[in-house]
């Protein structure tokens, strides 16, 4: 009866053992996928290429869906990460002041090596893909939205 109990215990101890290292695996990634969207939210508001670059994939993919006033159809705009890199770098003669940078992130779902996150930011809000990539977390996909102008 105590070998069993003892066998019990020990596999209930790894088995803990083993969620911690999950959970401080979980934890690091979390901090990582956040930080990689703040490196691409604050390298545009404050020009800095290189860390706008830092975050992205260079295959990324950043879209938006407009509507075309004149026959009301939807068009996809899209931007490359070239583009990207390339805004942030327009950026750095006249950065967005501190109190302007709103940027809000939110990890809306982590699974092994995928994380769709929620950046709020002044003007628009943006659906981030991230992926573990080679180790790193990067950003693969934006999908993006203005919102509405204040009157």
């Amino acid at each position: 009866m105590q070998r069993i109990f003892g066998s019990l215990l020990i596999g209930l101890l790894m088995l803990l053992l083993a969620a911690g290292t999950a959970c401080a695996q979980t934890d690091a990634d979390r901090e990582a996928i956040k930080q990689t969207a703040l490196d691409y939210i604050e390298g545009f508001y404050n020009g800095d290429a290189a860390r706008m670059e830092r975050s992205l994939h260079p295959d990324l993919a950043k879209r938006i869906v407009r509507t075309n006033p004149g026959t009301g159809q939807s068009v996809l705009n899209h931007m490359t990460a070239a583009q990207l890199i390339q805004a942030a770098r327009t950026m750095e003669s006249r950065p967005t002041p501190k109190d302007k940078q709103r940027k809000d992130v939110t990890i809306l779902d982590l699974y092994e090596n995928a994380a769709s996150v929620k950046i709020v930011a002044n003007d628009w809000i943006d659906y981030l893909h991230e992926a573990k990539f080679d180790g790193r977390w990067v950003i693969i996909n934006v999908l993006w939205e203005m919102k509405p102008r204040r009157k």
